[in-house]
């Protein structure tokens, strides 16, 4: 079907703040997780699917113990999503997904960027519709035919099977990620998956090119990443340098 996609990847951490930061991000989602759905990562396939990210993020394993620990004692903090959604540099489109105890404090974090770098923070809605949210697969291979009649033999509701470059991309929408991922791994023995994803991907993408909006963006992406409350933060944005 040839969808044009750009997967956003965690960089990974090069300074001591920058890795607390991580593993704090990682810490609030496995609480929330297993104290929504059970602290047993058997039971809750939610949690072993973060448990898995957080591993191959080197995330230490007594963050995401201690995590789980407190989601089983009962205590601590009530975490709430909050998903908000604006406008940035160069007509770019961008979601910022949040876990916060202070619905207040978090709004106001999330302002600033957009208010400091010209930028527009937009209604609920407002570009989400813009982005498919997709479970995304992605392995070593070569053969989309077998690949998609796996899936359509296990009742996978999957959107769209890309080979590129030696690489085999499984998009289906977000609630299929557990049914996908069961389905590949039954029908190709060993497989290992390069990407493994729920995230938001857009449907059109917009180029920034001038060097003053290249790095106005860049900084509104920073900022918001920099938001203690903030879990991710997506983008319709190609940058040309």
């Amino acid at each position: 079907m040839g969808r044009a996609f750009e997967v956003r990847k965690n960089a990974m951490a090069k300074t001591a703040a920058a890795k607390t930061k991580v593993n704090s991000k990682y810490g609030k989602e496995i609480y929330v997780v297993a104290k929504n759905g059970g602290a047993d990562p058997e039971t809750n396939l939610s949690l072993r699917r973060l448990i898995d990210k957080a591993k191959k993020d080197q995330v230490p394993a007594h963050v995401i113990d201690k995590a789980i620990e407190k989601a089983a004692g009962g205590a601590g903090e009530d975490y709430t999503p909050a998903r908000y959604e604006g406008y940035g540099p160069g007509n770019s489109m961008i979601i910022v997904d949040c876990l916060t105890d202070n619905m207040n404090r978090t709004i106001k974090d999330v302002r600033l960027p957009f208010t400091k770098t010209g930028s527009n923070l937009g209604s609920p809605g407002c570009v989400a519709h813009m982005f498919d949210h997709f479970a995304i697969l992605g392995f070593a291979g070569d053969d989309d035919e077998s690949v998609l009649e796996a899936l359509m033999m296990a009742d996978v509701d999957v959107t769209d099977v890309e080979v590129e470059e030696g690489q085999v991309s499984v998009f289906a929408p977000h609630t299929e990620y557990f049914k996908a991922k069961t389905a590949l791994t039954e029908a190709f023995d060993g497989i290992t998956f390069d990407v493994d994803e729920i995230t938001w991907v857009p449907q059109t993408h917009v180029e920034i090119e001038d060097p003053e909006a290249i790095e106005t963006f860049e900084k509104l992406i920073n900022m918001l990443e920099d938001v203690d409350d903030v879990q991710n933060v997506y983008h319709n944005a190609i940058v040309k340098k």
